[in-house]
């Protein structure tokens, strides 16, 4: 009796502990080896005889629907920086051709106002710009902004600049052989034909050469061009003798300036050197502005034949020149009628 009393009390020979012991349906730690690198799970059930079919591939995800407030791309990053350049840049532009066109509106309103003025009165001159108490009165009108076009006002402008710069040049020129007689009395010559060029070039320069460039700009007349190109290639020429410095012609050009250095007149050389590179200056820049109007000339259509037209018509529209005329017409009609 106490034996099998022993094995009911074995709890290794319970039914279910037996029931799961091993066998070769199922597989122990005994049989698994993780250290045998051939990465082979244990086997738990048998395995099937047809390999497991692949997963089914994930159906693509639906688009995504813009709602009505959400923008659109349109590019990249650099497409969109391109577009708003160019946009910038075309909004630059047209702001500046609509400043242009405010600008060239308000001058023919200027011009508007001047017409209506000149009606009923005669428009003052306003050049040389004297004060009001100096018995002298201003001689001629200017005005760039009103009377000149546009696209011609800064050629113009240049132009009065470069006559302004002469004009002091020349003074400056009679300081410096004023200068020059001072230390060396046989310059008296020299100092003497200095006084006559600032006497006589300034006013006539004005005169002669850019009041023509003014009224051509200002009218369009091809007459008034011709004398200018005349008289200022004569100017240019001048310029260039200045520049040179002949001795005894009163110009303080390289030639006098050096000379007077090599004698030992080093301070009167030093200003003379000052005026020979304002005159190099001068008349290099009258051969760059000469070109410029000349090319502004061509393009204008202009031609010797309007000048000759425009000469004539000046010259019979001119009220003594007209009774000029007619008096010498009745002189030789009464000399051919009589006997």
């Amino acid at each position: 009796m106490a034996a099998p009393y022993r094995e009911l009390d074995n709890p290794f020979q319970d039914p279910a502990v037996v029931e799961h012991r091993p066998s070769s349906q199922y597989a122990t730690l005994d049989v698994y080896n993780p250290f045998d690198n051939l990465g082979v799970p244990p086997p738990y059930h048998e395995p099937s005889a047809q390999p497991a079919a692949p997963p089914p591939a994930a159906a693509p995800p639906p688009a995504k629907k813009l709602s009505p407030t959400e923008p659109k791309n349109y590019g990249s990053y650099g497409t969109q920086e391109s577009t708003t350049a160019a946009a910038t840049a075309d909004l630059l532009r047209r702001q500046e051709e609509l400043n242009r066109k405010a600008e060239e509106l308000d001058r023919r309103e200027r011009e508007l106002q001047n017409a209506a003025l000149s009606g009923g009165a005669v428009r003052q001159n306003n050049w040389p710009p004297l004060p009001s108490f100096c018995p002298v009165k201003p001689c001629f009108y200017q005005d760039i902004g009103v009377d000149i076009p546009q696209d011609f006002q800064k050629t113009v402008s240049i132009m009065y600049y470069l006559w302004l710069v002469s004009a002091g040049t020349l003074l400056l020129n009679f300081l410096a052989c004023l200068a020059l007689f001072c230390v060396n009395g046989n310059e008296g010559s020299a100092f003497g034909m200095s006084i006559l060029w600032v006497i006589l070039f300034t006013p006539c320069s004005f005169v002669c050469w850019y009041r023509p460039l003014y009224k051509a700009f200002r009218s369009d007349s091809s007459f008034n061009f011709f004398v200018f190109f005349f008289i200022y290639f004569v100017q240019d020429v001048v310029y260039v003798l200045e520049a040179v410095g002949i001795p005894g012609w009163g110009f303080s050009g390289w030639v006098t300036a050096l000379s007077a250095l090599k004698q030992g007149y080093t301070a009167v050389s030093v200003i003379m050197i000052i005026v020979a590179l304002l005159l190099t200056a001068t008349a290099t820049m009258g051969i760059i502005m000469l070109k410029r109007i000349h090319s502004i000339y061509r393009r204008t259509g202009a031609s010797f034949q309007k000048a000759q037209e425009e000469f004539a018509a000046g010259v019979f529209s001119n009220p003594a020149v007209r009774t000029a005329a007619g008096n010498v017409a009745a002189g030789a009609a009464q000399n051919a009628f009589k006997p």
